[in-house]
This record gives C-alpha cells, structure tokens and sequence, in this order.
C-alpha cells in the first residue's frame, strides 16, 4: 500500500478537482439555450472538450501543487534529489495518447460538420442579404416574400443561401450554435433545423464598418400554422400601384427595401448618416464651409452622388455609390410587373417630409 499512496491519492485528487472545475465552467462558461437540433451534436462535442480542459488542467496542476507539499525538502536535509534522466515508456505514452485523443476530437468534429450541413429531405429555402449594416430576406417558394425579419417554422430544415453586398459579414444565431460568413461574390450556405418556438436575434459576427454592433435581425420561431399565416399576410399586403407615396417610401427605407435604415434613423437617434428626422428644409453646414438648404434637389443629389455634399460630422465613402443604378433597376421591375409609373427618389422625399 505505501508504493500506491500517492499514486491514489493523486488520482483521487485529479478526479475531484475535474469534477469540480466541470461545475465552475457550467457557470463561467454556460452555453445560450439550444434552439435548433444543429446545437444538440455541437453542445454534446462542446461538453466533451470541457471535460477534458477540466481534466488536463487538473492533471497538470495538482501533480504539481502536490509534489511541492509532499516531496519539499526536509529544513535540515542540504543534499542532492535524484538524478532523473528519462523515462522513455512515459516520453512515448504522453506523445502517442494525446495524438489520439486530438485525432478522435477531429474526426468527431468532422461527422458532426458533414452532418449538419448535408441536405435534408423537404427543406426549405431563404435567400439572405448582408449589407452595411441591415439583414433582409427572401422567401422564394412563398412567392417570394421579402422580410426585415427571418421567420421560419418550427421542426423543418431551413438552407440559407446567403450573399453579400459589400463587405464580409457573419450570420450568428447564438441559440441554434451555427455560423456562417458571408462572402461578397460567392454564395454561401447555412441549414438550420428549429426545434423551439420563440423570438431570438440575429447578430453579425464579422466586424464589417462603423455600425457592425447594430447590425441585428428579429428572428421569429413559429408553428407550421402561424408561419403559413404569415406567409399569407405578407403575400396579401398591397401592391405597390395600391400604396401612397409615403408608404412606398417608408418600405423602400427599410430592410425590405434599400435599408436606409441602417444608417439615416426616423426618429433623431444619431448614426452614421444624419437622421431622417426633421431633415426637410433644414439648414445643413458641409465640410466645405458652406450651408445647404435640405430640399428636393440636395436629397436626390445626395443619393446620386453621396460623396459630393458631405454633412459635418459625418465621413464620406460610407454611402454605396450605385443607389442610382439600384433605383433604376427596381423600378424597371416593378413597372413591368404592375404597369405604373415609379419614382424611388421622389417616394424616398415624401416618407422624409412626413418625419418634420
């Protein structure tokens, strides 16, 4: 028994302090609630890779705290320890163990990737758009619905074919655990599988310009009935032929639209562009040194040409600077389809002037 006692008592102290750290990180280290089955697997691979930090730390520093008590030296004892050259069967075993055990982790990890990114039976598609710094969605098996907000339904697999408008941008949900970037040029793809109904945010996880922090989305879980529901709602909403001036520009403001929102707010909240806000035929002071009247000609100048007649206060470069070739495209669009004639500028201006 005396050769084991410290072996034992090691062990013994390992397996509590692992026990015990594996409890402070369900703390410290505590996981947002799972939404989606995609976090099951991950959550699982999580916790496996708690453990074992919680078992090698463990390890390390109780082999070490334990030999400074048990094995200090005596007051009285001035001679040399042992000389301990090696030991090549424990050289070997710490190689060749944890090489397997980092190996199996990434062969895990691997199954758990191939399998929540395969293609599932019956899922559906939303077609998602990052930009400085709005999220907007399109549904295109719901007669291609448009949203501010991701809405899905509960229990059927979503692929997400996401692109970029401008700079790369990072889609993260912290309750469904997957993310994915968003690259300009290249569509990429993310499936999600809801298992909870319920509000969450969607939150870029890419820093992408000035107001990355407020680049946020409402994501709504609903049941197949509610989500049908709203699909017939949106599908349901007026034509733009059928719309006043002001309401066409307060949906060409929005995410839906061309997400002016993410810069110019309603309301007098400062952000990157100046706000909307008693913006109408006010006095605005340029970089320049001269003073502009905020009228017809200075908005739609100011969209065309966003660069030209920069605020005080504000940078340039940070509006897109093909609004113009935007604008015109939609409004092609929308004139083939509903027969009218369409002014984006001019709708823009009159949701501006209801904000006196």
């Amino acid at each position: 028994m005396g050769r084991l006692k410290h072996p034992i008592s090691i062990i013994i102290l390992v397996a509590l302090a692992t026990l015990g750290l594996r409890f402070l990180f369900s703390y410290i280290l505590a996981l947002p609630f799972a939404a989606s089955a995609e976090a099951g697997p991950i959550d699982t691979l999580f916790n496996a890779h708690f453990w074992m930090i919680a078992f090698l730390f463990s390890l390390i520093m109780v082999m070490m705290i334990y030999s400074v008590f048990v094995f200090r030296r005596a007051d009285d004892d001035d001679s040399d320890g042992p000389h301990v050259h090696s030991n090549t069967r424990l050289e070997i075993g710490w190689t060749i163990v944890p090489t397997f055990v980092v190996l199996g982790f990434g062969v895990w990890g691997a199954v758990i990737l191939n399998e929540i990114t395969r293609p599932k039976e019956g899922e559906m598609t939303v077609n998602v758009t990052g930009k400085q710094w709005i999220w907007s969605f399109a549904y295109p098996e719901q007669e291609d619905v448009q949203s501010g907000e991701l809405v899905l339904p509960v229990n059927r697999t979503t692929v997400l074919k996401m692109n970029a408008e401008d700079v790369i941008h990072s889609f993260w949900v912290p309750e469904f655990r997957v993310k994915q970037d968003l690259v300009p040029g290249r569509e990429t793809t993310l499936r999600i599988t809801p298992t909870e109904t319920g509000a969450y945010k969607l939150r870029c996880a890419e820093i992408c310009g000035l107001n990355h922090t407020q680049m946020e989305a409402d994501v709504r879980i609903l049941s197949v009935e509610e989500f049908d529901a709203w699909v017939a709602e949106k599908s349901a909403a007026p034509a733009f032929a059928e719309m006043t001036p002001e309401e066409r520009g307060a949906y060409w403001a929005s995410a839906e639209g061309f997400g002016c929102v993410a810069c110019h707010s309603s309301d007098g909240t400062p952000g990157v562009g100046p706000t909307w806000q008693g913006l109408y035929q006010r006095q605005e002071q340029l970089t320049d040194g001269s003073t502009i009247t905020a009228d017809d000609a200075y908005i739609i100048n100011s969209i065309n040409e966003p660069n030209a007649q920069i605020v005080v206060g504000f940078n340039p470069n940070i509006m897109p600077q093909n609004y113009l070739e935007q604008f015109t495209t939609r409004e092609q669009e929308i004139e083939a389809a509903e027969a009218i004639d369409l002014d984006i500028a001019a709708d823009l201006i009159a949701y501006i002037k209801t904000l006196q």
